[in-house]
């Protein structure tokens, strides 16, 4: 059986009105909360849910902000790029993933014309030292952004196991 069926299966065998356990994906080490946004925020970076031996990271659209919170890379739409694939790629790690956990990503261009054969040459680059085969199932979008100066957002959807049980293949390559 798939992750994501066992995820279904462990979301229908539970009690009706049971609330699922999630708690918040924060990385302070590589992007930082607004601060001029106001406060409380309205939004988590990321979201965890673990089910059953089976986790699910909610990663928030993401983009090239700086552990300050600051937009950085102004008018550089590869630069902003990398930044974010970096920013996401340090969430991940926070919560002992990697761009393999990743199944979609949704995303969010200021100028989809201009810049997606860029923004495709660069993604293509990035998951292939990623190792990605296959890559994950993607959208792209054109899209005003929270900020006038970001070019680029990014949403991913990663799903892994945390525990094994039985004699499932994935858990044993996941043992040795």
């Amino acid at each position: 059986m798939n992750a994501f069926a066992e995820i279904l299966e462990t979301i229908a065998a539970a009690p009706a009105h049971t609330p699922i356990e999630r708690r918040a994906v924060t990385n302070h080490g590589v992007l930082n909360e607004a601060f001029h946004y106001a406060k409380p925020s309205s939004f988590s970076r990321g979201l965890r849910i673990d089910l059953n031996g089976i986790s699910v990271l909610i990663i928030s659209g993401t983009a090239s902000i700086d552990e300050n919170g600051v937009s950085v890379h102004v008018g550089d739409f590869p630069a902003q790029l990398k930044r974010t694939f970096a920013n996401i790629t340090g969430l991940l790690e926070s919560e002992g993933a990697t761009w393999k956990d990743i199944v979609k990503t949704s995303c969010y261009l200021r100028d989809i014309d201009r810049d997606y054969d860029v923004f495709n040459q660069i993604r293509t680059a990035f998951y292939t030292e990623q190792g990605l085969d296959p890559v994950p199932a993607s959208i792209g979008i054109q899209a005003h952004l929270c900020r006038p100066e970001l070019l680029v957002e990014i949403e991913a959807l990663a799903i892994f196991r945390t525990t094994c049980g039985g004699a499932d293949a994935a858990c044993t390559a996941l043992k040795e």
